[in-house]
């Protein structure tokens, strides 16, 4: 079995890394290899992966996105078809969801976050009114973690620029401004959330700990055998169960 994580894609290499450290925490917890594809900017594309996957097999997908734009709608089920590979499962995006909404607070209040502090989820952007209303779903669950309005902030497409969000908040007497990143690897639009002049931006949302567990439960919900979904999790466990009996061996 294949499992491939799907991300955007992004020329900074410092992103590129963040997906690939991501994929790599996934494959630990699942002890089995998690592949890369990215559906823009750089390669391998997911139909490039795919055809090189055995098609008797089942690939599990993960769309590493945070609601259901038009990469998760159209650009995805396009590369599945383009590969010819004929088994393969494609999962729900990872947000909107109170675990996505739990890892954006933890983030927030890592970045010095305090209770009265006006709050703008920055995100990408999207011209689709799905994605819109996943992200408006977002804001909605992170208010309710922070206990006042979360507003929104586009670092690309639609409205409005997170520029104007800060610009917005300041003009209604807010005395701090913090946008809470709703992205997952740092590159091009982190660094302009980090250039909108807010008081603060928190981190992206790879480098909490929770996405990768997030991840993996999305692959082991998605595996179509329970034989199958069995494997991915014991290996982890037939290692511990030699190193136990090592241990008796060494000691009788």
């Amino acid at each position: 079995m294949d499992l491939i994580l799907a991300a955007h894609g992004t020329r900074r290499p410092g992103g590129v890394a963040m997906i690939g450290d991501l994929a790599a925490q996934v494959s630990t917890l699942l002890d089995h290899t998690v592949q890369v594809a990215f559906v823009d900017v750089l390669g391998p594309t997911p139909s490039e992966v795919l055809s090189q996957a055995a098609n008797w097999q089942p690939v599990i997908v993960v769309p590493a996105f945070l609601s259901r734009g038009y990469h998760v709608r159209a650009d995805l089920p396009a590369h599945v078809a383009a590969s010819g590979h004929s088994n393969v499962i494609v999962t729900a995006a990872l947000g909107p969801s109170g675990q996505i909404a739990r890892i954006v607070f933890y983030q927030l209040m890592k970045s010095a976050w305090r209770p009265g502090d006006s709050v703008i989820l920055g995100a990408a952007g999207t011209s689709d009114y799905r994605a819109r209303a996943d992200l408006h779903t977002t804001a909605t669950l992170l208010s309710a973690l922070t206990g006042s309005r979360v507003s929104l902030g586009f670092a690309a497409t639609g409205a409005p620029h997170v520029h104007e969000a800060v610009l917005s908040a300041r003009r209604d007497g807010a005395r701090r401004v913090v946008v809470a990143s709703y992205l997952l690897a740092d590159g091009l639009f982190q660094q302009r959330l980090h250039s909108c002049g807010a008081d603060l931006v928190s981190q992206p949302l790879g480098t909490h700990p929770g996405l990768a567990r997030l991840i993996a439960n999305r692959f082991r919900r998605a595996v179509p055998h329970t034989s199958q979904r069995l494997r991915l999790r014991s290996k982890s466990l037939e290692h511990k169960a030699l190193h136990a009996r090592r241990a008796d061996a060494r000691n009788p």
